[in-house]
């Protein structure tokens, strides 16, 4: 194995788990839950047991919700020669009855080691680990896939809080970018989805890039447009479904926020302009938040924490995590029970730099 097994995707039934190897190998994961039951998997969609060269990926389906569970990967070299048992991991299925939820939020690691390690020491456990976007500076190198999504600085970021990615814009830059959908699982197999914990139902959105698709730095391999529309298109039909559309809170992440402190009516992307909030997006999605009556947008991407309270043209109320150096660094933790949804941004000294109460709709 050459990272640990990173548990991903959490639901009510499974997650999804992903690592590395260093050579041509097969995989399979065992678990075992409070109750004594314990079980293996280790099949993909098409009858194969899970193998590569690079990446092993095994989905556990069948468990039942907000079960405490651990699991461990096993891998096997195909020469029958090497068989690794990597450690037990903690984690707990998604319980859309629950009560209670606890979670975490990162933002804008980009690579930066040190603030890693500290964001990993201070973090809690929790029901799920949310990495809000912009994991990387750019994937202009193959080989920095791995370590950055399955080690981050070093660490085993996934015991005891299974990971969930929001795509920044950083994380679609650069000529390998496409192959982050290979080791980055998530709940529907798409870069934006949905899900309910405890009393808190969750939409994940991708904002894409911060400038236009033509702009001449993608170079012709961006398409985010159609992927705003699309994700338009189904906010209103999973918005729809039971259990979102009677949810006590209602919560969206996405990278990119979708408010500023101070907007500009035009941004001059061609002479190099910039916008901290994606425009593109909230001309897409804005009716279909306000129509599922969304309470908060948390995001990244400025680098500045921010918090922009709910009004009467947007009725969201948006707040934002702060950046990769250590002294920009925050984290987020939320709780929710049939009283509140709160929010408490620390920096990595300790220092509350915003929290938030919220009522049940």
């Amino acid at each position: 194995m050459k990272t640990p097994a990173v548990i991903m995707a959490p639901r009510a039934d499974g997650v999804e788990v992903v690592w590395a190897v260093s050579k041509l190998a097969r995989g399979h994961v065992e678990w075992k839950a409070e109750d004594g039951s314990s079980g293996t998997a280790g099949a993909d969609r098409f009858g194969f047991v899970p193998q590569g060269d690079e990446i092993l990926r095994v989905k556990l389906s069948g468990l039942k919700p907000g079960v405490r569970y651990q699991l461990r990967a096993i891998t096997d070299s195909t020469d029958g020669k090497d068989r690794l048992e990597g450690p037990w991991k903690k984690f707990r299925t998604l319980d859309p009855t629950a009560q209670e939820t606890r979670f975490v939020v990162w933002n804008d690691t980009h690579q930066n080691d040190e603030t890693i390690k500290q964001l990993h020491a201070v973090t809690p456990p929790g029901d799920f680990l949310l990495w809000n976007g912009d994991t990387c500076n750019d994937w202009h190198q193959e080989d920095w896939l791995v370590p950055t999504l399955l080690n981050p600085g070093g660490q085993d970021v996934s015991d005891d809080r299974p990971m969930l990615l929001v795509w920044g814009n950083h994380d679609v830059r650069g000529k390998w970018a496409f192959k982050v959908p290979e080791m980055i699982a998530t709940p529907d197999g798409r870069p934006f989805y949905a899900f309910r914990s405890g009393p808190v139902a969750v939409l994940c959105l991708h904002t894409g890039e911060d400038k236009p698709d033509n702009h001449p730095s993608f170079g012709g391999r961006v398409a985010f447009e159609a992927l705003r529309r699309e994700q338009a298109e189904w906010i209103k039909q999973v918005t729809a479904q039971p259990g979102f559309r009677d949810a006590p809170y209602r919560v969206v992440f996405c990278h990119i926020p979708l408010r500023w402190t101070k907007e500009v009516a035009d941004a001059g992307y061609e002479k190099g302009g910039y916008d901290a909030f994606s425009r593109f997006s909230r001309e897409a999605w804005h009716d279909a938040l306000v129509g599922w009556k969304t309470q908060i947008v948390i995001s990244g991407h400025t680098h500045s924490p921010a918090w922009i309270e709910a009004n009467a043209e947007f009725p969201y109320a948006q707040l934002v995590g702060g950046g990769p150096q250590a002294n920009r660094a925050t984290w987020i933790e939320g709780k929710a029970n049939a009283e509140a949804l709160s929010f408490v941004m620390k920096d990595l000294e300790g220092k509350v730099v915003h929290e938030i109460a919220l009522k049940p709709i």
